[in-house]
């Protein structure tokens, strides 16, 4: 089948098989490999891309689902200017390690600040919860993303 999207911004159309998973697509089509494959049931975060400005797990997506769609990956959020703002609070706040989980964490915060619902760290720590994360203990996000939100608690 055909699809057609906006990824990172381009179009692009491609002939791939119904059963074609976004992340798979991304990352062995089109090379994106800032998703990473982890849970492949929706509970991890690390393949989070977002379609149409909201966060999806693309390990259970198929690519047919996001025809005439717009796919932001996290190579594509680094090429935008407002990247470098979410990029220095997470190294100033030590909010990564492995880094296998950050993308995830990166564009799942930029969901929640664009739409206005991050004012305190606990709506944070709950905007996040389904993000995983096995290296930082999560005091430093918390602290990178209540930077980025100008939240305190």
């Amino acid at each position: 089948m055909i699809v057609e999207l906006q990824l990172n911004g381009r179009p692009v159309r491609d002939d791939v098989a119904p059963q074609t998973l976004l992340l798979d697509y991304l990352r062995d089509r089109h090379g994106l490999t800032g998703a990473k494959r982890s849970c492949d049931v929706q509970v991890c975060g690390t393949c989070t891309v977002l379609v149409d400005g909201l966060p999806v797990s693309s390990c259970c997506t198929l690519v047919a689902d996001v025809d005439s769609r717009d796919v932001l990956t996290i190579e594509g959020f680094a090429e935008l200017p407002e990247f470098e703002r979410f990029e220095r609070a997470f190294v100033d706040h030590a909010a990564l390690q492995c880094g296998f989980c950050t993308g995830g964490m990166l564009l799942t915060t930029k969901f929640f600040l664009d739409a206005g619902l991050l004012g305190t760290n606990e709506e944070i720590r709950r905007g996040l919860s389904g993000n995983l994360c096995r290296c930082t203990g999560y005091h430093g996000i918390v602290e990178a993303v209540a930077e980025l939100a100008g939240a305190n608690e």
